[in-house]
C-alpha cells in the first residue's frame, strides 16, 4: 500500500497523520448518540420543522415579483409546487400505504438562454433558506470517471449545509441544460453514454441513498480501513435523496418543431385534445413559446430522453423569451443584481456611479442584439464601461453618470471625460502650489483640448508647458483668481508682458 501510494506522490506518514486528525476532529464534534437535543428536550428537531417551512405560493409569488421581470406563468407554478413540496414535509407519514401518496413534484422548466430559469430557482432557495446545488447536465457521465459522477451532486448538499446530512436532505439540485444529455436523433444507434446518465439522475430523482464519500476518494478509503482495524466496524454515512427536490432546465432547440408535427398530424386525421383546440392550430409562423405550452412527454421521448426519466418530472415550466422591453424593464428594476454588481465594481475604487434613465434603454437595445435574453445586459455594460473602470480609478473622477451618448460612444465620451479631467486637475494643482484660483472660459478649454490632442498627450501636460510662468506672474501682480481665454494660451508670454508692463506702467503714472 505504501509503495502505491508513495507512486501518487502521496507520503503515507502524513496521510495516516492527516487521518488520525480527521477522526479525532469527528469524535469530538460528533453528537450523543442519546439523540439529546440542545435545548435539553431529549428530540431533536427535524430539518423541517427547524427551517419553518410555512410559506404559502402567493408569498413566494410576490417575493419573486421583487426581482423576476414577467414570467407569470412560471412563477406560478414553481412558486405553488415547491411551496408544496416543502411543507408537506412536515405531514409525517402514519403507515406504508401514505408512501403511495409521497410522489417528489420534480420540475422541468423550459425556456431560452438568460430568460431567467437559474436565477428564479436560486431566489427560490435564498427564501426559503435550503441549501442548493447547480450543475450543468453536460459534466457529467455515465461512470463518473470521465466527467462528473451525477451522486456528487447530492454531496455538494451536504457541503453547502455545513455537514448537516439532516438538512441537505431537503435541499433543492438544480441541472441546467437538461436537453444536452438526450439520445441524439441523429444517431443510427442508441447513445449509450447520454442515455446512462439519465438512468443515473433517474434513481437520484426517485428515493434512493448516496454514499456520504465517494468511492473512488483515496482518502475516505483509507479512513474506513483505518475505523475498520481499530473499532471492526465500518461505519457508513449515506444521504436519502427521498426529500431532495430536483429542478432540471434546458433551451431544448427544436423541441417546437416536434410538437407542431405532431399537432399537425392530429389535425389531419385524428381529433385534438381537449388542451389542443381549433385555437391551437398550427401554421408555419406559429409562436415557438406558445408550441411549448402544448408540450407531452411523448415530444420529450421523441426528443431523446427515456420515458421513465420524464415520468420523474411531472411538472413543467415553460419561460418565455425577453423583448426589449422586458429588458428595460430588468435594468430599472431597483433590485437588477447587474447594475448593482456594476456599482459596487465603481464603488470598490471610491467611484460613485449613477446611470441616467436613457442609458437603460440604451443597454437594453444593446442587450437585445446579443440575442442571449438577460445574460446580453452584462455584455452590454462591460463592452460599455471597461475603459471606464480601466482608467478611472487612476483619475481624480470621484463619480460618474452613464447616460445613452456614454454607452453609444464609449472610447469618445472616455477621453472627453479624462480631458475635462485634466483641465481639472491643472486647475487644482495649480491652485494648490501657487494658491491662485484659475478660470477656463469655453474659449479656452476649447483650444486646450485642440493644442493638447495636436501633441499627443492630456490638457494637463499641455497646460503646465504653455502657462508655465503664469504662476510667478500671477503673484506678482497680486492676483487670487484668473480667466484663462482662448488668447492666453494662443499667446502666453506675450499676454502676461502686457498685463505686468500694464499694472506697473499705472503704478509709475
Amino acid at each position: 500500500m505504501n509503495t502505491r501510494l508513495e507512486k501518487m506522490g502521496i507520503d503515507p506518514e502524513k496521510l495516516r497523520e492527516l487521518l488520525a486528525g480527521q477522526q479525532h476532529d469527528a469524535a469530538a464534534t460528533a453528537a450523543p448518540e442519546s439523540g439529546v437535543s440542545g435545548d435539553g428536550t431529549g428530540t431533536t428537531p427535524s430539518a423541517a420543522e427547524r427551517l419553518q417551512f410555512d410559506l404559502k405560493p402567493e408569498e413566494l409569488i410576490a417575493y419573486l415579483d421583487d426581482f423576476v421581470i414577467r414570467q407569470d406563468p412560471a412563477k406560478a407554478i414553481l412558486a405553488t409546487k415547491i411551496c408544496t413540496h416543502f411543507n408537506r414535509l412536515k405531514v409525517p407519514l402514519e403507515d406504508e400505504d401514505d408512501l403511495v401518496g409521497n410522489i417528489k413534484n420534480n420540475i422541468l422548466m423550459i425556456g431560452p438562454t438568460g430568460v431567467g430559469k437559474t436565477y428564479i430557482i436560486k431566489l427560490i432557495a435564498r427564501r426559503l433558506g435550503v441549501p442548493f446545488v447547480k450543475a450543468d447536465a453536460t459534466k457529467f457521465s455515465e461512470t463518473g470517471y470521465v466527467g462528473g459522477d451525477v451522486e456528487d451532486l447530492v454531496r455538494g448538499l451536504v457541503g453547502e449545509a455545513d455537514g448537516d446530512i439532516e438538512l441537505a436532505q431537503h435541499g433543492i439540485i438544480y441541472i441546467d441544460e437538461i436537453d444536452k444529455i438526450a439520445s441524439s436523433r441523429d444517431s443510427a444507434g442508441p447513445d449509450v453514454s447520454r442515455s446512462g446518465v439519465q438512468r443515473n439522475l433517474l434513481k437520484l430523482m426517485e428515493e434512493t441513498d448516496v454514499d456520504l464519500k465517494a468511492p473512488n476518494d483515496i482518502s475516505s478509503q483509507m479512513e474506513s480501513v483505518i475505523q475498520l482495524q481499530k473499532t471492526g466496524k465500518m461505519e457508513r454515512k449515506k444521504i436519502s435523496t427521498r426529500n431532495i427536490l430536483f429542478v432540471v432546465s434546458g433551451a431544448f432547440s427544436g423541441l417546437d418543431e416536434l410538437i407542431a408535427r405532431r399537432l399537425n398530424r392530429g389535425s389531419i386525421g385524428f381529433a385534438l385534445s381537449s388542451a389542443e383546440t381549433a385555437d391551437d392550430e398550427v401554421n408555419d409562423d406559429a409562436d415557438p413559446e406558445n408550441l411549448l405550452r402544448l408540450v407531452r412527454a411523448e415530444d420529450l421521448i421523441e426528443y431523446g430522453f427515456e420515458s421513465e426519466f420524464i415520468g420523474r418530472l411531472p411538472v413543467v415550466a415553460v419561460l418565455d423569451g425577453l423583448s426589449q422591453n422586458d429588458l428595460y424593464l430588468i435594468l430599472s428594476n431597483p433590485k437588477c443584481s447587474v447594475i448593482l454588481s456594476k456599482k459596487r465594481d465603481f464603488k470598490s475604487y471610491g467611484i460613485a456611479l449613477t446611470f441616467a434613465d436613457d442609458s437603460l434603454a440604451a443597454l437594453a437595445e444593446r442587450a437585445y442584439q446579443e440575442h442571449t435574453g438577460a445574460r446580453g445586459i452584462v455584455s452590454a455594460i462591460e463592452k460599455a464601461l471597461m475603459g471606464f473602470e480601466c482608467r478611472l480609478p487612476s483619475s481624480d473622477i470621484k463619480s460618474l453618470t452613464v447616460d445613452s451618448q456614454l454607452i453609444r460612444e464609449p472610447e469618445k465620451q472616455l477621453r472627453n471625460l479624462l480631458i475635462d479631467q485634466s483641465v481639472t486637475g491643472f486647475i487644482d494643482s495649480f491652485k494648490t502650489e501657487h494658491g491662485i484660483s484659475l478660470k477656463f472660459d469655453e474659449s479656452a478649454m476649447t483650444v486646450a483640448k485642440e493644442m493638447a490632442a495636436a501633441r499627443g498627450e492630456f490638457p494637463v501636460a499641455t497646460c503646465r508647458e504653455v502657462l508655465h510662468d503664469y504662476g510667478h506672474g500671477l503673484k506678482l501682480l497680486e492676483l487670487d483668481e484668473f480667466l484663462i481665454t482662448a488668447e492666453v494660451l494662443r499667446a502666453p508670454k506675450a499676454t502676461l508682458n502686457q498685463l505686468i508692463k500694464r499694472r506697473f506702467g499705472d503704478t509709475n503714472a
